[in-house]
C-alpha cells in the first residue's frame, strides 16, 4: 500500500503514518475522484442557529473560537471543518422517516410496511429521493450504509460522492398485491395523555399478542419456525408518529419505550406484562441496561415545542417500576439539551451532550462526576463493559477540529488513556467497545476511517478492505442536530481479535446480495468474505458461541431467517427460519432485529401512518420461535 510522502507506517503496518510527537494518525490521503453527484432539488427553508459564540455551537464570521459540536458526517458546509453553520437539518425532514413504503407495493395495514412520518407522498415527495425498499440507493451512487445512514435526506444529496477509508483501502459510496384485513391484535386500550410523575400499569394479562396457532402459521412448512405472536400499535401518537427506543430483553420480557410510555412484554405470547405511563415524549435511551435490567432513559421537561430532553428516568425493566427521577442542571447558555446521548457501564449513566457532560449512580441516582476542567470536553460517550468517552478540544481554528478518545473510570470520570487523532477527524461512531473500534470521518473531504485500538489506548490497527467493496453499517434514527450519540450501530459484531462488516447490497444481479466480512484487528486486513444465500442480503447481529449471528433478511418470496457463520467463514448455517409465508409481512419499512432464547423478534424502529386508522393497524413486533 502507497504511504503519503515522508510517512512511515506504525509496527504492524496498518498504513497509519504518525504525528510529530509520535501518535499515530490516519493519514490524510487524497480522495480518489468522485463521480457528479446527481441534482438535488432546493433545499427547503431553513432556520439557520443563533450566531454568538459560544461553546458548542456554530460560530458567526469573526467569532472567537469555541467548543464545535460535532457534525453530521458529509453535511453541506458553509465552511469546512465541524464548527461551521451548517445549513440542511433544520425544517428538513430527516433519513428513513421522511422515505416511502418499501419495494412490495404494501399499502398501510396489519401486514403492510410502514410509511414515513409524513403520510404517504407521490415518489420523490418533499422533494427527496424516494427510498424503493430498506437499504436501496436513494439517489444514483447513493448508499444506505456508511457513516451518512439515517441522516437527513440533504445530508444524504450532499455527500452522493465517493468516500474512501483513508490509508488507500476501503472505498465506500454514501447511498444507503396485499389484502389489507383488520387489525390481528385489536388493542385494549390507547395510551393515556400522562400528566405528572410516570404511572405503572401491570395490564389485564390479554395484552395485544396474537396467538401462534392462527393463520399466520396456516401455509407453514416442515423446518420452518413459527408465528408466535404479532402485535399492531395501540399509542395514539402525534401526527408525524414516533420513533421506537430498544428493544432490552430482560430474562422473559421484552421491554420497549415509545412516545410517552414503556411498555414490558412477554417473549414468550408477546402479551403486556406491565406499562409505565411518561408525563412527556421519550427523547433519549442507552443501547444497553444494567446487568441487573436497570435502565435510565432521557424525558422531556414538557409538552411544547420548547421543551428539552433534560429529565432522566430511571427504570427497572424487570418489573416497569419508576425508580429516582431527576433534571438535568443546565450549565450556562450553550449547555444545548435539544439532544442528549445516554450511555450505561456498569452501574453509571453518563449524559453526553455539546459542550457538557454529568455521570450518574443508576442504583440511586447519586450524581458521580460532571463537565471536567481543561481545554477538551467530552460531548459523547459508549458504553459497556468500557466506558469510552469521545472529547472536542479547543483550537486556534475553529474549522481545523481537535478530537480525542478516552478510556474513563465510571466512577470518577478520569481518563486511563487518551488516544488523539490528527487535527481534522472527528469520532463518529464507536462501533465496539471491547474490542474498541472507532468510527472516524473527515467531513470536509468525505473521508471515513476505521481504527482499532489496544487495551492502553495506542494504535492497533486502520480497517484497509478491498477497493471493490463498499461498506454498510447502519447507525438508525441516531441524528441529533445539536449533539451526538456513540453508541447504537448494528449491522457489525466483533470478538477479540475480529471485526466483522457487512458490504452494501450487490444490485448488478437478479436480486440483490450482499458479503460479510471478517477484518483481523491485528492487521487491518480482510481475513474472509461470506457471501449471502444467492439474492438474499444479510446483516450480522452479534457474536453467538464463537460464531458470527446473522440475520438473513426476506426476499419477496422467502422468509427471514437467523443463521451463523464460523469464525473460519463459509456459508451461513440457519438455526431459525421464518415462513416463507409470512415474509411480506416480516418485511416491516425500518426495524431492529434481536434474538434471544431461540426466539427472534423483529421490532419496528419507528410508527406513523397517514391518520388514526391506519395508526393502529401498524404491524409494530413479531415474533418466531419453535
Amino acid at each position: 500500500m502507497t504511504q503519503p510522502p515522508s510517512q512511515q507506517p506504525p509496527q504492524g503496518g496498518s498504513g497509519v503514518p504518525q504525528d510529530p510527537q509520535g501518535t499515530p494518525q490516519p493519514p490524510q490521503q487524497p480522495p480518489t475522484p468522485p463521480a457528479a453527484p446527481p441534482q438535488m432539488p432546493p433545499t427547503p427553508p431553513q432556520t439557520p442557529p443563533p450566531t454568538q459564540p459560544g461553546y458548542g455551537y456554530p460560530q458567526a464570521p469573526g467569532a472567537q473560537p469555541g467548543y464545535g459540536y460535532p457534525q453530521a458526517p458529509g453535511q453541506p458546509q458553509a465552511a469546512p471543518g465541524p464548527y461551521a453553520q451548517q445549513p440542511g437539518p433544520y425544517g428538513a425532514p430527516s433519513g428513513p422517516y421522511a422515505q416511502q413504503p418499501g419495494p412490495y407495493g404494501q399499502q398501510p395495514g396489519p401486514y403492510g410496511q410502514q410509511p414515513g412520518p409524513y403520510g404517504q407522498q407521490p415518489p420523490g415527495g418533499y422533494g427527496y429521493p424516494q427510498q424503493q425498499y430498506p437499504g436501496a440507493p436513494t439517489a444514483p451512487g447513493g448508499s444506505g450504509g456508511g457513516p451518512f445512514k439515517g441522516k437527513p435526506a440533504v445530508v444524504i444529496g450532499a455527500a452522493l460522492a465517493a468516500l474512501l477509508v483513508v490509508g488507500g483501502g476501503i472505498f465506500l459510496a454514501t447511498s444507503g398485491g396485499d389484502d389489507p384485513k383488520k387489525p390481528v391484535a385489536k388493542t385494549s386500550s390507547g395510551a393515556p395523555e400522562p400528566t405528572g410523575s410516570p404511572t405503572v400499569d401491570q395490564g389485564d394479562g390479554k395484552g395485544d399478542g396474537r396467538e401462534a396457532e392462527d393463520d399466520l402459521n396456516a401455509g407453514r412448512k416442515a423446518g420452518e419456525a413459527k408465528v408466535l405472536w404479532l402485535t399492531t400499535n395501540d399509542v395514539d401518537l402525534p401526527r408525524n408518529g414516533a420513533d421506537v427506543y430498544g428493544p432490552w430483553i430482560v430474562g422473559d420480557t421484552l421491554v420497549k419505550g415509545m412516545y410517552r410510555s414503556v411498555s414490558g412484554y412477554s417473549v414468550a405470547d408477546g402479551k403486556k406484562k406491565w406499562n409505565l405511563a411518561l408525563p412527556a415524549d421519550m427523547c433519549a435511551a442507552p443501547a444497553t441496561a444494567t446487568a441487573d435490567g436497570k435502565i435510565v432513559i432521557g424525558v422531556k421537561n414538557g409538552t411544547t415545542d420548547k421543551a428539552d430532553c433534560a429529565d432522566l428516568q430511571m427504570i427497572d425493566l424487570n418489573t416497569g417500576k419508576a425508580g429516582w427521577k431527576k433534571s438535568i442542571t443546565k450549565n450556562g447558555t450553550w449547555d444545548l439539551l435539544s439532544d442528549i446521548g445516554l450511555a450505561i457501564s456498569g452501574d453509571t449513566v453518563t449524559v453526553g451532550r455539546t459542550s457538557n457532560s454529568n455521570a450518574y449512580r443508576v442504583s440511586d441516582g447519586k450524581e458521580l462526576f460532571g463537565k471536567p476542567s481543561g481545554n477538551c470536553q467530552p460531548f459523547a460517550f459508549a458504553g459497556g463493559p468500557k466506558l469510552i468517552a469521545a472529547s472536542s478540544c479547543r483550537t486556534d481554528d475553529v474549522n481545523n477540529p481537535q478530537h480525542q478518545v478516552q478510556e474513563v473510570d465510571p466512577t470518577t470520570g478520569k481518563p486511563k488513556w487518551t488516544y488523539k487523532p490528527k487535527r481534522g477527524w472527528e469520532v463518529d461512531k464507536v462501533y465496539s467497545v471491547s474490542p474498541l473500534v472507532v468510527s472516524l470521518t473527515q467531513p470536509e473531504e468525505k473521508k471515513w476511517s476505521i481504527l482499532a485500538l489496544k487495551e492502553n489506548g495506542t494504535l492497533r490497527s486502520q480497517l484497509v478492505g478491498d477497493k471493490e467493496d463498499k461498506f454498510s453499517v447502519d447507525c438508525g434514527h441516531d441524528f441529533a442536530i445539536f449533539g451526538q450519540k456513540l453508541e447504537g450501530c448494528t449491522g457489525l459484531a466483533a470478538d477479540a481479535n475480529t471485526f466483522y462488516m457487512m458490504t452494501e447490497d450487490d444490485t448488478s444481479g437478479t436480486g440483490r446480495t450482499n458479503k460479510v466480512i471478517a477484518f483481523d484487528l491485528n492487521t487491518g486486513k480482510p481475513k474472509w468474505k461470506a457471501a449471502a444465500p444467492a439474492e438474499r442480503t444479510m446483516k450480522p447481529l452479534r457474536m453467538e458461541g464463537g460464531n458470527v449471528l446473522v440475520y438473513l433478511e426476506p426476499s419477496y418470496d422467502k422468509g427471514g431467517a437467523i443463521a451463523t457463520i464460523a469464525p473460519t467463514g463459509g456459508a451461513p448455517k440457519v438455526v431459525l427460519q421464518h415462513p416463507d409465508s409470512t415474509t411480506q409481512i416480516e418485511n416491516f419499512f425500518s426495524s431492529t432485529i434481536a434474538y434471544a432464547g431461540g426466539r427472534s423478534f423483529i421490532v419496528s424502529e419507528r410508527v406513523s401512518a397517514s391518520n388514526d386508522e391506519e395508526e393502529k393497524e401498524q404491524t409494530t413486533m413479531m415474533a418466531f420461535g419453535k
